[in-house]
């Protein structure tokens, strides 16, 4: 085992590796937030490589692979014994059209959509309870386009305060054990308080997207779980990104036209030259130092962390056990002002001034 000891899940009776497996990109090819084509015995040798090594949490979602990323892992789970098996927490929200699977999905969160999908997520997976079920996104009914998400009650969806008890009434039932929600501010955050205590929240939060701190900040306050997606930036954090890799990508790579990976490269791929002496310093990895910066910041439970392959893990599962000094932190803030790579307080001390 090359993870640290779990710790509490807010104020749930769970504990959690600090590193969670992230399944985004086992969903696979054939719809619109594709990571490109996917081999599904790869994808299942790298959950049972993320268990050998201590990680004791999935985060997929019903959208990723428009079903199939849950599939997979419920085929993973399957192979393994139950005192091995580790949490499943999955999201709800994003409804798709099995007519055109290449559209964007939508926002939806009215009670009988979500209760299908919780149906069809626990069929999927092969549970009979989800450890944490999440709100993808606000239910404002609206596409989801990547890269130009808003956030805000767009009208003609679903009120918050009517989805938000609906999934307390769904942990009520024991359906679900932990409810939480994602990509939800910290004005949504207190609004969904008053009705069920958020058990969790999942902001994007790394290196290049450091808006989520208002909300991560948020958490500490209330006892609240924060899981942080794509701390690696989509890959770009990696230390293996290049701009021929970026032209190389699969064509039905959803990264292939983010701006992150077009007009923002040159500044990312700076922002990783400078990671690469506290890496050497470390004895450790880019990567890991990527991860361990989020894990750093006030109010981050853990971060999820995507793999295609068992060998990848390798490259980052040390996070958990590394601990940035105040040096280093205070290096990759100056780093962030001197490439202008992402946006959002660069320093953690910032999330509490």
């Amino acid at each position: 085992m090359t993870t640290t000891s779990p710790v509490p899940f807010g104020s749930t009776d769970m504990t959690i590796s600090r590193i969670g497996f992230g399944a985004w990109a086992l969903g696979g090819a054939d719809w619109r937030y594709s990571w490109g084509a996917q081999d599904d015995g790869d994808s299942i040798a790298a959950v049972h490589r993320a268990v050998d090594l201590g990680i004791n949490w999935i985060d997929t979602a019903a959208v990723y692979g428009l079903g199939h990323s849950e599939e997979v892992v419920g085929r993973a789970l399957a192979k393994l014994p139950e005192s091995r098996r580790p949490y499943v927490f999955t999201k709800c929200g994003l409804v798709w059209d099995e007519s055109d699977r290449l559209a964007p999905p939508r926002k939806i969160m009215t009670p009988a959509s979500v209760r299908r999908e919780l149906e069809d997520s626990l069929r999927r997976l092969g549970v009979e309870r989800i450890d944490l079920y999440q709100v993808h996104w606000p239910g404002d009914g609206q596409v989801l386009e990547w890269g130009n998400e808003g956030g805000a009650d767009q009208g003609g969806g679903t009120r918050l305060e009517e989805y938000w008890q609906l999934m307390a009434d769904l942990k009520a039932e024991g359906k679900v054990r932990a409810i939480g929600l994602s990509n939800h501010g910290p004005e949504q955050l207190a609004v969904a308080e008053k009705i069920a205590h958020v058990d969790s929240i999942q902001p994007q939060f790394s290196l290049l997207s450091r808006d989520a701190a208002a909300e991560l900040h948020w958490a500490a306050d209330h006892r609240t779980a924060g899981i942080v997606y794509q701390p690696l930036g989509s890959g770009l954090l990696t230390g293996a990104f290049s701009a021929e890799r970026v032209a190389a990508l699969d064509a039905a790579d959803w990264r292939r036209t983010h701006p992150d990976f077009t007009t923002h490269l040159d500044r990312n791929l700076a922002l990783v030259e400078a990671l690469r002496p506290i890496a050497r310093r470390h004895g450790s990895t880019v990567p890991a130092v990527a991860i361990a910066w989020t894990l750093a910041w006030p109010g981050v439970t853990g971060a999820i962390v995507g793999a295609r392959r068992p060998g990848q893990l390798d490259d980052w599962v040390s996070a958990a056990a590394l601990h940035l000094t105040a040096d280093d932190l205070s290096e990759i803030a100056t780093s962030l002002d001197h490439t202008g790579a992402g946006t959002g307080p660069a320093h953690p001390k910032e999330s509490t001034e």
